[in-house]
């Protein structure tokens, strides 16, 4: 496996930065760019200019490379494989309640024996990202990991891109899958939020639609606790996420960010699902709290790996974690890389939704709120089983 990197400004990939990813005859190019930058792109010409390679990539609330943070620019990693033994799909997403069956759809089309890994990317506005999850594991087999995130647009929360096989689409929701066993792929995802205030019990909710707490409409006691962050909902509401409690109100390692409120029905909407008679309770965190975990995150899905190795890391990082560290963001992607080692080169995006099973489970969740990393290597042809 090679890898080469560039990074583009508002401009667009330049003749030079094309001849550097067509020199390495890619297969796959990796593309994660702000939504102005990624409405600019003429797949077409990238396609010509890099003959053979599939694009794949989306919309950010800021890149991420070997080099750090960047915002408003475009980035993207070619990698060259020995055995390039993967697939990529893609499948429209109707609305929110199609979000399960998006999923399995996309599912269907990549179900076989010899699959080994699935690589996912919606679109991170108007997604139920656990249906979508729900819907896309449940076609699969127990064998198959799943990793990945929702597109972001700047914590807008209005709209995102996502780059597959159509070319740049609002509706997509693309998936790569990695055949045979020509391919070692670790993750592991870590937080590093703590709650705080009371626990709150789910009276009522649909899918990802949370209308009540303790008998009171859910915005009306989100806003009390925001205060002055109140006005300037939803976006404020990536300060201030929801853990995901269970039965004995201890925490599941599941976290929920708000995607957008309904004044009139005292409504949030939420990255993904939670369910009635459940409890929620709110959480905060501090700068050194995330790189901590972000540092923990990479040392997990490093594991016994050997880092001399050439590896791809694929970051995927919540937008919510990027508004609390402020200029202090490229710390958790520095941390990354020193535990990873100069071998690894790291590409990912901050979204609206990370896909990840827990560290040391096949489980897949859509998490919120955590730094999730796909660590992947090509084995040699004698290392296969």
């Amino acid at each position: 496996m090679k890898i080469t990197q560039c990074t583009a400004g508002s401009e667009g990939f330049m003749p030079e930065h094309l001849a550097s990813l067509a020199a390495l005859k890619p297969q796959l190019v990796l593309v994660f760019g702000s939504l102005a930058a990624m409405d600019t792109l003429d797949v077409a010409r990238l396609q010509s200019a890099v003959p053979g390679a599939q694009w794949v990539g989306c919309s950010t609330a800021g890149e991420i490379s070997r080099h750090g943070v960047t915002d408003d620019t475009l980035v993207a990693t070619a990698v060259h494989f020995d055995t390039p033994a993967f697939r990529v799909v893609a499948e429209p997403l109707a609305s929110m309640s199609d979000s399960h069956g998006v999923g399995k759809r996309l599912a269907a089309r990549l179900a076989s024996p010899q699959l080994r890994h699935v690589l996912v990317l919606g679109q991170g506005a108007h997604i139920n990202g656990s249906a979508l999850v729900t819907g896309l594991t449940s076609g699969l087999g127990p064998q198959v990991t799943v990793t990945g995130g929702l597109a972001g647009d700047g914590g807008r929360f209005t709209g995102a891109r996502v780059l597959g096989p159509n070319g740049i689409s609002k509706t997509d929701v693309v998936a790569l899958g990695l055949d045979g066993a020509g391919w070692a792929v670790s993750h592991a995802s870590f937080g590093g939020w703590q709650r705080f205030g009371p626990v709150r019990r789910v009276t009522r909710a649909d899918g990802n639609v949370l209308y009540e707490l303790d008998g009171e409409r859910a915005l009306d006691i989100y806003k009390r606790y925001l205060g002055e962050y109140a006005a300037q909902l939803p976006a404020s509401g990536l300060l201030f996420p929801w853990s995901v409690l269970g039965e004995d109100q201890s925490a599941v390692g599941l976290t929920r960010t708000i995607l957008g409120v309904d004044p009139q029905e005292g409504s949030l909407v939420l990255a993904g699902d939670v369910h009635e008679g459940g409890h929620l309770q709110l959480m905060q965190a501090s700068v050194d709290a995330l790189v901590d975990a972000a540092r923990t995150a990479a040392e997990n899905a490093l594991g016994r790996a050997d880092p001399t190795l050439p590896a791809l890391a694929l970051l995927v990082s919540c937008v919510g974690r990027k508004l609390v560290m402020g200029a202090r963001v490229d710390e958790e992607v520095e941390a990354v890389g020193e535990a990873l080692g100069p071998h690894t080169t790291l590409t990912g995006f901050y979204s609206n939704g990370e896909i990840s099973p827990h560290t040391h489970t096949m489980d897949c969740k859509l998490h919120n709120q955590t730094m999730t990393i796909t660590l992947l290597r090509e084995l040699p042809a004698a290392a296969h089983p």
